[in-house]
Protein backbone atom coordinates (compact mmCIF):
# COMPACT_ATOMS: atom_id res chain seq x y z
CA UNK A 1 0.00 0.00 0.00
CA UNK A 2 1.42 3.38 -1.20
CA UNK A 3 1.44 5.60 1.79
CA UNK A 4 3.49 9.16 2.80
CA UNK A 5 4.02 10.80 5.87
CA UNK A 6 1.46 13.78 5.31
CA UNK A 7 -1.69 13.40 7.57
CA UNK A 8 -5.69 14.11 7.64
CA UNK A 9 -8.25 14.06 9.77
CA UNK A 10 -11.70 12.76 8.52
CA UNK A 11 -14.44 15.19 9.14
CA UNK A 12 -17.06 13.29 10.27
CA UNK A 13 -19.95 15.84 8.93
CA UNK A 14 -18.52 15.55 5.69
CA UNK A 15 -20.00 18.55 4.31
CA UNK A 16 -16.75 21.00 4.80
CA UNK A 17 -14.59 18.36 3.67
CA UNK A 18 -16.63 17.44 0.43
CA UNK A 19 -16.48 21.26 -0.21
CA UNK A 20 -12.94 21.15 -0.70
CA UNK A 21 -12.61 17.89 -2.91
CA UNK A 22 -12.70 19.97 -6.23
CA UNK A 23 -9.79 22.54 -5.09
CA UNK A 24 -8.00 19.48 -3.91
CA UNK A 25 -8.54 18.10 -7.18
CA UNK A 26 -6.63 20.89 -9.01
CA UNK A 27 -3.62 21.11 -6.27
CA UNK A 28 -3.43 17.53 -4.42
CA UNK A 29 -2.55 18.69 -1.05
CA UNK A 30 -1.27 16.87 2.01
CA UNK A 31 -3.31 16.49 5.39
CA UNK A 32 -6.38 17.16 6.86
CA UNK A 33 -5.29 17.16 10.09
CA UNK A 34 -6.25 16.47 14.13
CA UNK A 35 -7.64 20.08 15.98
CA UNK A 36 -9.17 21.73 18.38
CA UNK A 37 -11.29 24.80 17.64
CA UNK A 38 -10.32 28.38 19.04
CA UNK A 39 -11.65 31.52 17.88
CA UNK A 40 -9.42 33.74 15.62
CA UNK A 41 -9.59 37.33 15.65
CA UNK A 42 -9.55 39.90 12.95
CA UNK A 43 -6.71 40.67 10.65
CA UNK A 44 -5.10 44.11 12.13
CA UNK A 45 -2.93 44.36 9.46
CA UNK A 46 0.47 45.47 12.11
CA UNK A 47 0.90 42.64 14.65
CA UNK A 48 2.61 39.52 12.97
CA UNK A 49 1.27 36.04 13.58
CA UNK A 50 -0.02 36.41 17.01
CA UNK A 51 -2.99 37.49 16.48
CA UNK A 52 -4.41 37.48 12.72
CA UNK A 53 -2.90 34.36 11.17
CA UNK A 54 -1.74 31.80 13.85
CA UNK A 55 -2.72 28.63 13.85
CA UNK A 56 -4.11 28.07 17.66
CA UNK A 57 -5.14 24.48 17.05
CA UNK A 58 -3.08 21.24 18.67
CA UNK A 59 -0.56 20.36 16.20
CA UNK A 60 -0.70 16.75 14.27
CA UNK A 61 1.35 13.41 15.19
CA UNK A 62 3.19 12.25 12.44
CA UNK A 63 2.34 8.79 10.13
CA UNK A 64 -1.36 8.55 10.59
CA UNK A 65 -3.50 9.67 7.91
CA UNK A 66 -1.94 7.14 5.26
CA UNK A 67 -2.38 4.16 7.98
CA UNK A 68 -5.99 5.21 8.51
CA UNK A 69 -6.90 5.91 4.61
CA UNK A 70 -5.39 2.33 4.20
CA UNK A 71 -7.22 0.66 6.43
CA UNK A 72 -10.39 2.60 4.50
CA UNK A 73 -9.22 1.37 1.17
CA UNK A 74 -8.85 -2.12 2.88
CA UNK A 75 -12.10 -2.49 4.51
CA UNK A 76 -14.15 -1.33 1.25
CA UNK A 77 -12.06 -3.67 -0.91
CA UNK A 78 -13.32 -6.33 1.51
CA UNK A 79 -16.63 -5.50 0.84
CA UNK A 80 -16.83 -5.53 -2.64
CA UNK A 81 -14.46 -8.71 -2.47
CA UNK A 82 -17.77 -10.02 -0.77
CA UNK A 83 -20.91 -8.21 -2.96
CA UNK A 84 -18.88 -7.10 -6.24
CA UNK A 85 -22.17 -6.19 -7.72
CA UNK A 86 -22.95 -2.85 -5.21
CA UNK A 87 -21.71 0.10 -6.61
CA UNK A 88 -21.96 2.32 -4.15
CA UNK A 89 -19.25 0.88 -2.15
CA UNK A 90 -16.97 1.05 -5.58
CA UNK A 91 -17.84 4.69 -5.58
CA UNK A 92 -16.88 5.04 -1.90
CA UNK A 93 -13.35 3.35 -2.74
CA UNK A 94 -12.81 6.29 -5.27
CA UNK A 95 -13.63 8.67 -2.65
CA UNK A 96 -11.12 7.14 -0.97
CA UNK A 97 -8.38 6.50 -3.44
CA UNK A 98 -8.85 10.26 -4.13
CA UNK A 99 -8.28 11.44 -0.74
CA UNK A 100 -5.20 9.23 -0.27
CA UNK A 101 -3.85 11.08 -3.66
CA UNK A 102 -4.44 14.34 -1.96
CA UNK A 103 -2.33 13.23 0.75
CA UNK A 104 0.11 12.03 -0.99
CA UNK A 105 0.59 13.92 -3.65
CA UNK A 106 0.82 10.53 -6.02
CA UNK A 107 -1.04 11.26 -9.22
CA UNK A 108 -1.15 7.28 -9.70
CA UNK A 109 -4.16 7.23 -7.01
CA UNK A 110 -6.02 9.28 -9.48
CA UNK A 111 -6.24 6.46 -11.80
CA UNK A 112 -7.23 4.28 -9.13
CA UNK A 113 -9.77 6.61 -8.22
CA UNK A 114 -11.38 6.71 -11.98
CA UNK A 115 -11.20 3.26 -12.52
CA UNK A 116 -13.45 2.43 -9.27
CA UNK A 117 -15.86 5.14 -10.51
CA UNK A 118 -16.42 3.95 -13.89
CA UNK A 119 -16.69 0.25 -12.22
CA UNK A 120 -19.37 1.81 -10.07
CA UNK A 121 -21.26 3.42 -12.58
CA UNK A 122 -21.31 0.08 -14.24
CA UNK A 123 -22.82 -1.75 -11.38
CA UNK A 124 -25.54 1.45 -10.59
CA UNK A 125 -25.52 3.64 -13.17
CA UNK A 126 -28.61 6.04 -11.92
CA UNK A 127 -28.51 8.36 -9.31
CA UNK A 128 -24.68 7.61 -8.36
CA UNK A 129 -23.82 10.79 -7.35
CA UNK A 130 -20.66 9.62 -5.33
CA UNK A 131 -19.14 7.82 -8.96
CA UNK A 132 -20.27 11.12 -11.03
CA UNK A 133 -18.45 13.39 -8.57
CA UNK A 134 -15.14 11.34 -8.39
CA UNK A 135 -15.04 10.82 -12.16
CA UNK A 136 -15.53 15.12 -12.32
CA UNK A 137 -12.53 15.37 -10.02
CA UNK A 138 -10.43 13.33 -12.25
CA UNK A 139 -11.25 14.92 -14.88
CA UNK A 140 -10.03 17.80 -13.44
CA UNK A 141 -7.01 16.83 -12.23
CA UNK A 142 -6.31 15.79 -16.12
CA UNK A 143 -7.23 19.68 -16.50
CA UNK A 144 -9.97 18.53 -18.68
CA UNK A 145 -12.08 21.44 -17.31
CA UNK A 146 -15.00 21.16 -19.83
CA UNK A 147 -15.65 17.46 -18.98
CA UNK A 148 -15.27 18.32 -14.80
CA UNK A 149 -17.97 20.81 -15.66
CA UNK A 150 -19.95 18.15 -17.66
CA UNK A 151 -19.72 15.75 -14.71
CA UNK A 152 -20.90 18.27 -12.31
CA UNK A 153 -23.87 19.16 -13.51
CA UNK A 154 -25.15 16.06 -13.86
CA UNK A 155 -25.69 16.77 -9.56
CA UNK A 156 -25.81 20.22 -9.78
CA UNK A 157 -27.93 20.39 -6.42
CA UNK A 158 -24.74 19.08 -4.63
CA UNK A 159 -22.69 22.18 -2.86
CA UNK A 160 -19.34 20.30 -3.54
CA UNK A 161 -19.67 19.75 -7.20
CA UNK A 162 -20.59 23.55 -7.54
CA UNK A 163 -17.41 24.07 -5.38
CA UNK A 164 -15.92 22.17 -8.11
CA UNK A 165 -17.60 24.36 -10.56
CA UNK A 166 -15.99 27.30 -9.02
CA UNK A 167 -11.97 26.38 -9.91
CA UNK A 168 -12.65 24.78 -13.65
CA UNK A 169 -14.28 27.89 -14.61
CA UNK A 170 -11.57 29.87 -13.68
CA UNK A 171 -8.82 27.91 -14.75
CA UNK A 172 -10.91 27.98 -18.34
CA UNK A 173 -10.70 31.90 -18.04
CA UNK A 174 -14.58 32.34 -17.42
CA UNK A 175 -13.91 34.92 -14.31
CA UNK A 176 -17.57 35.95 -14.12
CA UNK A 177 -19.13 32.61 -14.08
CA UNK A 178 -16.61 31.49 -11.25
CA UNK A 179 -17.43 34.67 -9.16
CA UNK A 180 -21.33 33.77 -9.58
CA UNK A 181 -20.54 30.26 -8.52
CA UNK A 182 -18.55 31.44 -5.78
CA UNK A 183 -20.79 33.82 -4.59
CA UNK A 184 -23.53 31.13 -4.79
CA UNK A 185 -21.88 28.72 -2.35
CA UNK A 186 -20.11 31.48 0.11
CA UNK A 187 -23.49 33.13 0.52
CA UNK A 188 -25.16 29.31 1.02
CA UNK A 189 -22.28 27.93 3.04
CA UNK A 190 -19.91 30.84 4.22
CA UNK A 191 -17.11 27.60 6.08
CA UNK A 192 -13.42 27.67 5.06
CA UNK A 193 -13.76 25.87 1.94
CA UNK A 194 -16.40 28.25 0.36
CA UNK A 195 -14.65 31.63 1.50
CA UNK A 196 -11.18 30.81 -0.04
CA UNK A 197 -12.96 29.87 -3.07
CA UNK A 198 -14.44 32.89 -3.05
CA UNK A 199 -10.77 34.64 -2.38
CA UNK A 200 -9.60 33.00 -4.98
CA UNK A 201 -11.96 34.64 -7.73
CA UNK A 202 -11.79 38.00 -6.27
CA UNK A 203 -7.97 37.39 -6.63
CA UNK A 204 -8.50 36.99 -10.02
CA UNK A 205 -10.87 40.11 -10.71
CA UNK A 206 -8.01 41.90 -8.87
CA UNK A 207 -10.20 42.95 -6.11
CA UNK A 208 -8.00 42.91 -3.47
CA UNK A 209 -9.85 44.36 -0.40
CA UNK A 210 -12.24 41.60 -0.85
CA UNK A 211 -9.89 38.94 -1.55
CA UNK A 212 -8.16 39.65 2.21
CA UNK A 213 -11.29 40.24 3.56
CA UNK A 214 -12.67 36.84 2.15
CA UNK A 215 -9.46 35.08 3.46
CA UNK A 216 -9.84 36.83 6.32
CA UNK A 217 -13.18 35.23 6.83
CA UNK A 218 -12.45 32.16 6.09
CA UNK A 219 -9.62 31.47 8.54
CA UNK A 220 -12.10 33.76 11.45
CA UNK A 221 -14.45 30.18 10.69
CA UNK A 222 -11.92 27.13 10.60
CA UNK A 223 -12.70 24.81 12.85
CA UNK A 224 -11.88 20.97 14.01
CA UNK A 225 -10.92 18.43 11.28
CA UNK A 226 -10.04 21.44 8.55
CA UNK A 227 -6.28 21.87 9.27
CA UNK A 228 -5.75 20.91 5.26
CA UNK A 229 -7.61 23.55 4.34
CA UNK A 230 -6.64 26.11 6.79
CA UNK A 231 -2.86 25.65 5.76
CA UNK A 232 -3.96 26.18 1.93
CA UNK A 233 -5.66 28.90 2.90
CA UNK A 234 -2.44 30.50 4.56
CA UNK A 235 -0.10 29.35 1.68
CA UNK A 236 -2.81 30.84 -1.37
CA UNK A 237 -2.55 34.27 1.58
CA UNK A 238 1.28 34.13 1.30
CA UNK A 239 1.46 34.05 -2.07
CA UNK A 240 -0.99 37.02 -2.41
CA UNK A 241 1.41 39.26 -0.32
CA UNK A 242 4.58 38.08 -2.24
CA UNK A 243 2.84 39.45 -5.52
CA UNK A 244 2.02 42.76 -3.62
CA UNK A 245 5.82 43.06 -2.22
CA UNK A 246 4.35 42.71 1.58
CA UNK A 247 7.77 39.47 1.74
CA UNK A 248 7.33 39.83 5.29
CA UNK A 249 3.89 39.04 5.40
CA UNK A 250 4.86 35.79 2.72
CA UNK A 251 7.46 34.39 4.92
CA UNK A 252 5.14 34.25 8.09
CA UNK A 253 2.20 32.96 6.57
CA UNK A 254 4.69 30.12 4.96
CA UNK A 255 6.77 29.51 7.98
CA UNK A 256 3.51 29.17 10.28
CA UNK A 257 2.30 26.80 7.64
CA UNK A 258 5.38 24.38 8.44
CA UNK A 259 5.04 25.08 12.28
CA UNK A 260 1.86 23.04 11.83
CA UNK A 261 3.00 20.62 9.20
CA UNK A 262 7.18 20.80 8.57
CA UNK A 263 6.93 19.05 5.37
CA UNK A 264 3.81 20.70 3.56
CA UNK A 265 5.40 20.75 0.09
CA UNK A 266 3.32 24.21 -1.23
CA UNK A 267 4.41 26.31 1.18
CA UNK A 268 8.06 24.77 1.51
CA UNK A 269 8.07 25.29 -2.47
CA UNK A 270 6.55 29.24 -2.24
CA UNK A 271 9.14 29.90 0.95
CA UNK A 272 11.87 28.57 -2.09
CA UNK A 273 10.12 30.85 -4.40
CA UNK A 274 10.38 33.35 -2.14
CA UNK A 275 14.24 32.93 -1.10
CA UNK A 276 15.34 33.13 -4.76
CA UNK A 277 13.23 36.40 -5.05
CA UNK A 278 15.47 37.62 -2.36
CA UNK A 279 18.46 36.14 -3.56
CA UNK A 280 19.07 34.03 -1.40
CA UNK A 281 19.60 31.24 -3.60
CA UNK A 282 21.44 28.74 -0.85
CA UNK A 283 18.22 29.00 1.43
CA UNK A 284 15.90 27.87 -1.94
CA UNK A 285 18.23 25.10 -2.83
CA UNK A 286 17.61 23.44 0.67
CA UNK A 287 13.93 23.81 0.63
CA UNK A 288 13.70 22.47 -3.21
CA UNK A 289 16.14 19.70 -1.88
CA UNK A 290 13.70 19.22 1.28
CA UNK A 291 10.64 18.20 -0.80
CA UNK A 292 13.00 16.35 -3.40
CA UNK A 293 14.24 13.76 -0.65
CA UNK A 294 10.68 13.46 0.89
CA UNK A 295 9.42 12.24 -2.74
CA UNK A 296 12.20 9.60 -3.67
CA UNK A 297 9.80 6.82 -3.07
CA UNK A 298 7.03 7.83 -5.33
CA UNK A 299 6.91 10.35 -7.90
CA UNK A 300 4.12 13.00 -6.77
CA UNK A 301 2.92 16.20 -8.68
CA UNK A 302 5.37 18.76 -6.99
CA UNK A 303 8.75 17.24 -8.75
CA UNK A 304 8.18 19.29 -11.62
CA UNK A 305 8.10 22.20 -9.37
CA UNK A 306 11.16 20.83 -7.90
CA UNK A 307 13.51 20.31 -10.90
CA UNK A 308 12.70 23.42 -12.28
CA UNK A 309 13.05 26.00 -9.09
CA UNK A 310 16.50 24.00 -8.71
CA UNK A 311 17.46 24.72 -12.60
CA UNK A 312 16.90 28.18 -12.13
CA UNK A 313 18.46 28.24 -8.42
CA UNK A 314 21.31 26.49 -10.27
CA UNK A 315 21.46 28.72 -13.22
CA UNK A 316 21.56 32.01 -11.06
CA UNK A 317 24.57 31.04 -9.24
CA UNK A 318 26.30 30.00 -12.08
CA UNK A 319 26.15 26.56 -12.14
CA UNK A 320 25.39 25.58 -15.82
CA UNK A 321 26.20 22.27 -15.56
CA UNK A 322 23.74 22.18 -12.46
CA UNK A 323 20.80 23.85 -14.01
CA UNK A 324 21.14 21.68 -17.65
CA UNK A 325 20.87 18.33 -15.74
CA UNK A 326 18.00 19.28 -13.19
CA UNK A 327 16.27 20.99 -16.47
CA UNK A 328 16.42 17.47 -18.08
CA UNK A 329 15.22 15.35 -15.51
CA UNK A 330 12.31 17.84 -15.42
CA UNK A 331 11.60 17.36 -19.00
CA UNK A 332 11.68 13.85 -18.54
CA UNK A 333 8.65 13.80 -15.93
CA UNK A 334 6.79 16.77 -17.47
CA UNK A 335 7.43 14.36 -21.06
CA UNK A 336 6.10 11.33 -18.70
CA UNK A 337 3.03 12.13 -17.31
CA UNK A 338 1.96 14.84 -20.52
CA UNK A 339 -0.40 12.27 -21.81
CA UNK A 340 -2.40 11.39 -18.50
CA UNK A 341 -2.09 14.73 -17.03
CA UNK A 342 -1.72 17.48 -19.43
CA UNK A 343 1.40 19.15 -18.22
CA UNK A 344 1.58 21.44 -21.66
CA UNK A 345 1.73 24.67 -20.21
CA UNK A 346 4.88 23.26 -17.21
CA UNK A 347 6.56 21.79 -20.02
CA UNK A 348 6.45 24.84 -22.28
CA UNK A 349 7.98 27.27 -19.40
CA UNK A 350 10.84 24.61 -19.46
CA UNK A 351 11.11 24.66 -23.19
CA UNK A 352 11.30 28.76 -22.86
CA UNK A 353 13.63 28.52 -20.31
CA UNK A 354 15.98 26.72 -22.14
CA UNK A 355 15.62 28.51 -25.35
CA UNK A 356 16.98 27.80 -28.82
CA UNK A 357 14.39 27.76 -31.81
CA UNK A 358 13.57 23.81 -31.87
CA UNK A 359 12.12 24.75 -28.06
CA UNK A 360 10.25 27.62 -28.91
CA UNK A 361 8.61 26.11 -31.56
CA UNK A 362 7.33 23.30 -29.36
CA UNK A 363 6.23 25.79 -26.43
CA UNK A 364 3.98 27.09 -28.65
CA UNK A 365 2.53 24.72 -29.93
CA UNK A 366 2.11 22.83 -26.51
CA UNK A 367 0.58 26.53 -25.61
CA UNK A 368 -1.68 26.82 -28.37
CA UNK A 369 -3.17 23.48 -28.03
CA UNK A 370 -3.25 24.30 -23.97
CA UNK A 371 -5.38 27.34 -24.74
CA UNK A 372 -8.43 25.53 -26.46
CA UNK A 373 -8.75 23.51 -22.77
CA UNK A 374 -7.33 26.09 -20.18
CA UNK A 375 -7.49 29.92 -20.97
CA UNK A 376 -6.66 31.56 -17.05
CA UNK A 377 -4.34 34.15 -17.06
CA UNK A 378 -1.03 31.75 -16.30
CA UNK A 379 -1.88 30.27 -19.03
CA UNK A 380 -2.23 32.93 -21.42
CA UNK A 381 0.77 34.65 -20.04
CA UNK A 382 3.01 31.68 -20.95
CA UNK A 383 1.24 32.00 -24.52
CA UNK A 384 2.07 35.56 -24.62
CA UNK A 385 5.85 34.55 -24.37
CA UNK A 386 5.67 31.89 -26.36
CA UNK A 387 4.37 33.88 -28.91
CA UNK A 388 7.02 36.95 -28.11
CA UNK A 389 10.09 34.63 -28.41
CA UNK A 390 8.49 33.50 -31.20
CA UNK A 391 8.55 37.21 -32.92
CA UNK A 392 4.78 37.20 -33.41
CA UNK A 393 4.09 40.03 -31.08
CA UNK A 394 0.66 41.53 -32.44
CA UNK A 395 -0.36 37.84 -31.17
CA UNK A 396 1.46 38.24 -28.05
CA UNK A 397 -0.26 41.42 -27.25
CA UNK A 398 -3.65 39.99 -28.00
CA UNK A 399 -2.94 37.54 -25.57
CA UNK A 400 -1.97 39.62 -22.54
CA UNK A 401 -5.10 41.99 -23.54
CA UNK A 402 -6.85 38.74 -22.54
CA UNK A 403 -5.50 37.38 -19.80
CA UNK A 404 -5.58 41.01 -18.11
CA UNK A 405 -9.26 41.52 -18.99
CA UNK A 406 -10.45 40.02 -15.62
CA UNK A 407 -8.93 42.66 -13.74
CA UNK A 408 -6.30 40.89 -12.16
CA UNK A 409 -3.29 42.63 -10.47
CA UNK A 410 0.15 41.02 -11.40
CA UNK A 411 3.08 42.26 -11.24
CA UNK A 412 4.69 39.60 -14.11
CA UNK A 413 2.08 40.00 -16.37
CA UNK A 414 2.84 43.91 -16.25
CA UNK A 415 5.97 43.29 -16.53
CA UNK A 416 5.38 40.91 -20.00
CA UNK A 417 2.68 43.16 -20.98
CA UNK A 418 5.20 46.39 -20.83
CA UNK A 419 7.89 44.39 -23.00
CA UNK A 420 5.45 43.73 -25.32
CA UNK A 421 4.14 47.06 -25.49
CA UNK A 422 7.92 48.72 -26.16
CA UNK A 423 8.72 45.90 -28.82
CA UNK A 424 6.00 46.86 -30.53
CA UNK A 425 7.06 50.61 -30.24
CA UNK A 426 4.22 51.83 -28.44
CA UNK A 427 6.11 53.85 -25.49
CA UNK A 428 3.84 55.36 -23.25
CA UNK A 429 1.71 51.77 -23.31
CA UNK A 430 5.16 50.26 -22.45
CA UNK A 431 5.79 53.39 -19.38
CA UNK A 432 1.96 52.93 -18.05
CA UNK A 433 2.12 48.85 -17.35
CA UNK A 434 5.76 49.30 -16.28
CA UNK A 435 4.01 51.60 -13.75
CA UNK A 436 1.27 48.82 -12.97
CA UNK A 437 3.58 46.50 -12.20
CA UNK A 438 5.47 49.31 -10.03
CA UNK A 439 2.25 49.94 -8.38
CA UNK A 440 1.01 46.42 -7.38
CA UNK A 441 4.29 45.54 -6.23
CA UNK A 442 6.58 48.33 -5.22
CA UNK A 443 9.51 45.97 -4.80
CA UNK A 444 9.16 44.54 -8.12
CA UNK A 445 12.86 43.76 -9.60
CA UNK A 446 15.81 42.48 -11.64
CA UNK A 447 15.26 38.89 -8.37
CA UNK A 448 11.22 39.61 -8.62
CA UNK A 449 11.58 38.80 -12.57
CA UNK A 450 14.09 35.81 -11.64
CA UNK A 451 11.53 34.15 -9.60
CA UNK A 452 8.70 34.10 -12.04
CA UNK A 453 6.91 30.81 -13.00
CA UNK A 454 8.24 29.25 -9.10
CA UNK A 455 6.57 28.13 -7.15
CA UNK A 456 2.77 26.63 -6.59
CA UNK A 457 0.12 29.07 -8.19
CA UNK A 458 -3.12 30.29 -6.91
CA UNK A 459 -5.26 27.57 -8.82
CA UNK A 460 -2.92 24.95 -7.72
CA UNK A 461 -1.07 22.30 -9.26
CA UNK A 462 1.39 23.58 -11.51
Amino acid sequence: MKCANYHEHRDKSGIRKRLWIPLLAVLPIVGILLSVPVALRFWNGEAGLNTPYRYRFSRPSPGSITQALGKEITFYQERISRTPENGLDRASLASTYLKMARATGDTSWYLLAEQSAQQSLVKLPFQNDGAVLALAQVAQARHDFAEAIRLAKQVSGKDDALSLMVTAKLAMGKVEEASVAADALANRIPTLGPLTLRALVKVAQGKDEAAIQNFQQALAVEQSGETGGSLWARTLLGRFYLKRGQLKKARELYQEVLRVLPQYPPAILNLAELEVRLGDYKAAERHYSQVFLTSQRSPTVYDHIVMRGMARVKELSGDQAGAREWRDKAEARLRQDLIGFGHRRELAHLLLERGGSKAIAEALTLMQAEVRVRRDAETLDTLADALSRSGRWQEARAAMQEALRSGIRDPGLFYRASVIEQALGNQPQSIAFSRLAQETDPTFDQHAQQALGLGVGLLGMN
